[in-house]
């Protein structure tokens, strides 16, 4: 049996935002967990990466209301020759919003509705100020999606 993939694909146009993506991609890698977990930015995420993985976790920043212009350009790239192929795929995702992100998780929830994801936990939204707290969160967040996944709970 081969190893299962987490993709993580994360928009950290900030020093913060990439600590968040390292935070993901080493709770993902936790020594417990066996799986494969590879990080990427959405602009460097091609429909092949979507297609070997077993499962998603995306990362985006809150930007007007609505998500990063990359990480949209990454759904409509990857949205219809991923369609059939990933049904019922466990994804996760979190969200860095300066306000209350409810904009953006509309906006996200749609798309998961249309592929048909099977969203494992609620949205991870990190509002308001800053909080170092936020790197716990997001950590715990992809750990959980990893261990099911190598598990076969999702």
């Amino acid at each position: 049996m081969s190893t299962k993939i987490l993709l993580i694909v994360a928009h950290a146009p900030s020093p913060n935002t990439q600590k968040l993506a390292q935070a993901a991609y080493d709770g993902a890698n936790h020594p417990d967990i066996d799986i494969n977990v590879i990080l990427k930015s959405p602009q460097d995420t091609q429909p092949e990466d979507v297609l070997a993985a077993d499962a998603l976790l995306l990362g985006t920043t809150e930007n007007l209301s609505y998500m990063a212009g990359l990480t949209k350009d990454f759904f409509d790239r990857c949205y219809y020759p991923v369609l059939e192929e990933k049904q019922g795929m466990p994804f996760a995702v979190y969200i860095r919003a300066g306000h209350d992100g409810t904009g953006t998780k509309r906006a996200m929830d749609t798309i998961i509705t249309g592929l048909r994801w099977n969203q494992i936990q609620d949205t991870l939204i990190l509002q308001g100020e800053w909080q170092d707290s936020f790197f716990e969160q997001v950590e715990a967040l992809a750990m959980t999606l990893a261990a099911g996944v190598e598990a076969g709970i999702y």
